[in-house]
């Protein structure tokens, strides 16, 4: 339905016509009070004025916080500045959903057609509907057919691909297939909430684009594709940028000029996992922290993985752990026997309790796999007649169809046509799409159950024991990203606690919002490691031994391991995406085990506070490690 169908959308504004004639650069709308929550706490909130301004035929939209006010006093003049939105060009933007409760404020999400989300604009005056004409007049808008709370911006695909739903925020792209070459009109933004000042106004771009590693494919003769969204993220237009620039040069608001190293090839045989020597012209400043020294004294050196033999000592006679602490201790430094995963994993994610005997796990096992076939029997009862008129389902089972047949298919036990892991793959989603119907499935969730069922071999517990990781990786899926950005947030923090030249590089060259490390945290390094090394580090993460956000610390380690070339090597924005895209296969794990181990002791409690409450993965630990 085009938004004309509602008599508020209807009303059109003559004297916004009139300014756009009469200028090349105008205010058509502008709203104070319209608010961010950068936490989940109602009383911590940035207040600002939300603008959209018109150039020539393009429109940009604003956000910029009042100066000097917030809510609360934790929230830092730094803090507001993240998450300032200095333009965004409706080129670049795929959708915005309307959220207008009965009882409680107003609010947008902006979703960019890299697949990301600005956080929700709350209009606390009121204002959306507003908002929504002031935009209907200048770029082609209209209902997704599918939720009506949804509006497709400049949307031109074909009938059959034009409302992906919003269920799902990554859905909201639509995949090409094939590494193919990006043109102008389909131009990405980085979704930046610090925004890009700078630009040469030449009228000429090019787009850098990252097609990924690799890899043999089933089905997919171009690429795997189930995490392509995050792969769209990285291509960032130099043309938006530079009309932005001339947008506010021509408003008064003054280009941030700052070097451009315009490097579009490294040479990746010169990555190493050592600190990067670097040519004398070009300084770096050094490491507060002695990054190397400070390894050497606080990383442990990795021990053997967990064996057989050394596993049961840590049981009774009836099968209980003992002592989790001491368990989880000797996995954190060591890793599990690949023979041994199925088992111990089931108590890393909270499946089975530590002080649970053979007996109650046996029993357990029963249980829960009735519980699982009664929840697989609701999507596979719906008829073809009932499907044709349940749109949530035909879409969640498109999507999830699509990914499981590009998910990790270059491994034996997904190899091959008519795979019955594949298919074992596809049940679980589906069913857990149903088990959890306000979550639904997201592109990246299969990249998270593929290693589980790799693991356990067994459907039922491969189902709840994605379950329990989804209850602390569930928040990186939800469609207002506040998850997600939450966890950004935190990971530049730390970064300015514990390597502030480097934040102030970043803060230098626009990049404070640390998208690139979006897919890092988003599927947990999963595309930054081989299989076996990815089910390393997962089980050191969920020991949650030093901390529960040590994947954050593993963040700055990375960083901080490659900081002499980032900074040495001058990285704008755009080079630092995919400069972090292409370490992909790169890294040495055991060397940023130790080096996140480090920076985590060394943080210490000025590190936890820079991580607001909530931020996932955060579950009570009391309830998962009772005897400590």
């Amino acid at each position: 339905h085009d938004l004309s169908d509602d008599a508020d959308y209807a009303q059109q504004s003559a004297s916004m016509m009139d300014s756009d004639r009469k200028s090349s650069s105008s205010v058509l709308y502008s709203k104070d009070n319209v608010t961010i929550h950068p936490t989940q706490f109602a009383s911590e909130r940035i207040s600002g004025r939300l603008k959209l301004i018109k150039q020539g035929s393009s429109l940009f939209m604003t956000w910029i916080p009042y100066k000097g006010q917030t809510s609360n006093a934790r929230l830092s003049e730094k803090d507001r500045n993240l998450y300032t939105i200095r333009a965004v060009p409706f080129t670049d933007v795929r959708s915005i959903r309307r959220h207008t409760p009965a009882l409680g404020w107003q609010y947008i999400i902006v979703v960019l057609s890299s697949g990301l989300a600005y956080p929700p604009l709350y209009f606390y005056n009121g204002g959306v509907r507003e908002f929504l004409a002031a935009v209907k007049q200048h770029v082609f808008l209209v209902r997704s057919s599918e939720d009506t709370n949804v509006f497709l911006v400049n949307d031109f695909e074909n009938p059959l691909q034009r409302t992906l739903s919003s269920l799902e925020l990554p859905r909201t792209l639509s995949v090409a297939s094939g590494p193919s070459s990006v043109s102008a009109e389909e131009s990405f933004s980085h979704g930046s909430h610090e925004g890009n000042d700078e630009g040469v106004s030449d009228g000429s771009y090019r787009i850098s684009h990252y097609s990924g590693r690799q890899r043999p494919k089933i089905h997919d003769p171009a690429r795997d594709l189930s995490i392509h969204v995050l792969e769209k993220f990285s291509l960032v237009t130099k043309f938006a940028r530079e009309t932005t620039s001339q947008l506010f040069r021509e408003n008064g608001f003054g280009a941030v000029e700052r070097r451009h190293s315009h490097r579009s090839d490294f040479d990746y045989s010169k990555v190493t996992n050592d600190v990067e020597k670097l040519p004398d012209e070009i300084p770096v400043p050094s490491d507060p922290l002695e990054f190397d020294k400070l390894t050497l004294v606080w990383g442990k050196p990795r021990q053997p993985p967990l064996g057989p033999e050394e596993w049961v000592t840590f049981l009774d006679s009836e099968g209980r752990v003992m002592d989790s602490k001491a368990l989880r201790k000797r996995i954190f430094y060591g890793g599990i026997e690949h023979k041994l995963r199925r088992e111990v994993w089931a108590f890393l994610l909270g499946y089975h309790a530590y002080e649970s005997t053979c007996a109650e796990r046996e029993y357990l096992r029963s249980i829960k796999k009735s519980e699982y076939e009664t929840i697989k029997q609701q999507w596979q009862s719906i008829s073809a007649e009932q499907a044709k008129r349940f749109t949530k389902y035909r879409e969640r089972k498109g999507l999830i169809d699509k990914d499981v047949v590009r998910t990790d298919r270059s491994l034996a036990f997904y190899d091959g046509d008519d795979n019955p892991n594949v298919n074992t793959l596809r049940d679980i989603l589906l069913t857990y799409s149903f088990y959890n119907f306000d979550l639904g499935y997201c592109q990246g969730m299969s990249d998270l159950l593929s290693p589980i069922l790799f693991v356990m071999e067994d459907e039922s517990e491969s189902f709840w024991c994605f379950v329990k990781l989804m209850e602390r990786l569930g928040p990186n899926f939800n469609r207002d990203q506040n998850g997600m950005h939450t966890q950004l947030f935190a990971v530049s923090k730390l970064v300015e606690l514990l390597d502030i030249p480097l934040h102030n590089y970043f803060k230098q060259n626009d990049c404070l919002n640390y998208f690139f490390c979006f897919r890092w945290i988003l599927i947990q390094f999963k595309r930054e490691f081989e299989y076996g090394k990815t089910m390393l580090l997962w089980e050191v993460l969920w020991t949650h031994y030093l901390s529960e956000h040590l994947h954050l610390y593993v963040c700055v380690a990375i960083l901080k391991r490659y900081r002499g070339m980032i900074m040495g090597e001058q990285m704008d924005f755009d080079t630092l995406l995919k400069f972090i895209n292409e370490l992909s296969g790169h890294i040495d794990l055991d060397a940023t085990l130790r080096d996140a181990e480090a920076l985590c002791i060394c943080a210490g409690e000025n590190g936890s506070a820079c991580i607001p409450p909530g931020t996932p993965p955060s579950l009570p630990i009391d309830s998962l490690y009772p005897d400590e």
